[in-house]
């Protein structure tokens, strides 16, 4: 099996270096002086299940690597409609592209009976550029519940969780999904095949959609805005609402807010995702996580004042960061 990683940073490369553990054939596309680390040293994974050195070929040029059997993409929703031209040299009739994105997905509404079949969201797919670049019909999806980091280039700090689950867009439980899942288990993770993705998508969402952009508009960690009485109070007001969201397109999640509070507050003083491009002066991964929330509210006619306010606020945000300068 041939396993490329488009996009080898955190958990990009811990996954591909886990891979290449089990004896898969990894190649990483990474760049800079991360990818000079990784040519020198290989990954070094630094966890507290064991450190380990894997050495996957890495390249910043994908015609390089060819056609292989699976594509892992570890690039952030907003960087998809783009991939094309770095994706289009490793695909052969039946490559997948196993999307480790937060968010809602491009192909949410692809492979199950509904009366939004086939319907494009234009916050995570503007103007069918990313389904353009990734073929719904190759899309495998992907829910992340490791936490990894880069400590420094070449060096991958796993701070928890192995978990990864994955599974079609139809919910069946395919040959080439059990064979991903085979060898990430192989290579020491879990990698559960969901016959509902669509339930953990709006799980690990709940959280997402309220921590991430708070953070980023206060420059709060999790733990603090847990521990500020008026910004949790807003994070229940969210998480209620997207699941008002997720309940109106017939997706019931079976976790309560509270829980989801307390391990937002285990924590601890983390800064998201989105704070951190915020520091880096990235452009920040909302449209999947929150603009899309309020698209799908949109479409199913359901009252979200808050996520509403807190979009715009998160839009006006990020419209001021200058990724060049």
């Amino acid at each position: 099996m041939r396993v490329a990683v488009l996009g080898a940073g955190a958990i990009g490369a811990y996954v591909g270096a886990c891979l290449q553990r089990a004896g898969v054939e990894v190649h990483l596309i990474a760049r800079g002086p991360h990818l000079e680390a990784i040519r020198r040293s290989g990954v070094q994974v630094h966890s507290p299940r064991g450190d380990f050195v894997a050495h996957p070929h890495a390249t910043d040029r994908p015609e390089e690597v060819g056609p292989v059997d699976h594509i892992f993409l570890g690039l952030k929703a907003n960087q998809y409609a783009s991939a094309g031209p770095m994706v289009q040299p490793m695909l052969h009739e039946s490559t997948t592209i196993i999307a480790a994105q937060n968010g809602i997905p491009w192909w949410y509404f692809h492979g199950v009976p509904s009366e939004f079949q086939g319907h494009r969201l234009e916050t995570v797919d503007p103007g069918g550029s990313v389904s353009a670049a990734l073929p719904t019909w190759r899309a495998i999806g992907c829910v992340v519940y490791a936490a990894t980091e880069i400590s420094a280039p070449g060096q991958i700090q796993h701070l928890e969780g192995t978990r990864l689950s994955i599974g079609e867009p139809d919910g069946s439980q395919s040959d080439r999904c059990m064979e991903f899942a085979d060898a990430m288990v192989a290579g020491g993770l879990k990698c559960p095949v969901e016959p509902d993705l669509r339930h953990d998508i709006w799980v690990k969402l709940m959280g997402n959609i309220a921590f991430n952009p708070i953070s980023a508009l206060t420059r709060a960690t999790m733990l603090g805005i847990c521990q500020n009485t008026a910004t949790r109070e807003l994070v229940v007001d969210m998480m209620r609402e997207t699941l008002a969201v997720a309940e109106s397109l017939d997706v019931h999640p079976q976790i309560s807010i509270e829980r989801r509070l307390n391990g937002a507050e285990r924590a601890g003083d983390h800064k998201t995702s989105t704070l951190q491009d915020l520091e880096k002066g990235k452009p920040l991964e909302l449209d999947a996580i929150l603009g899309a929330v309020v698209e799908l509210a949109d479409l199913t006619r359901t009252e979200i004042p808050v996520l509403r306010a807190v979009n715009a606020l998160a839009d006006l945000l990020n419209a001021g960061i200058d990724p060049s300068a």
